[in-house]
């Protein structure tokens, strides 16, 4: 099983989100609870990674942290 990776941008802190690959698909989860896991292909996550790297969700985040 693999284990979960968090970025290294979040410090100490749980308030971030976890992935990790499994079975062949990416899995994402919120670092505190853990509960909820959304599981995608590894192509959708590359194409989600793409976007976030160009800053289209940035309007999402609170980058003042």
């Amino acid at each position: 099983m693999s284990s979960w990776q968090k970025s290294t941008f979040s410090g100490d802190s749980h308030e971030c989100v976890e992935v990790r690959t499994l079975d062949g698909m990416v899995e994402v989860r919120e670092s505190d609870t853990g509960e909820v896991v959304i599981r995608t292909t590894p192509r959708k996550f590359a194409a989600f990674l793409k976007g976030a790297r160009a800053g289209e969700f940035d309007h999402h985040g609170d980058f003042s942290a």
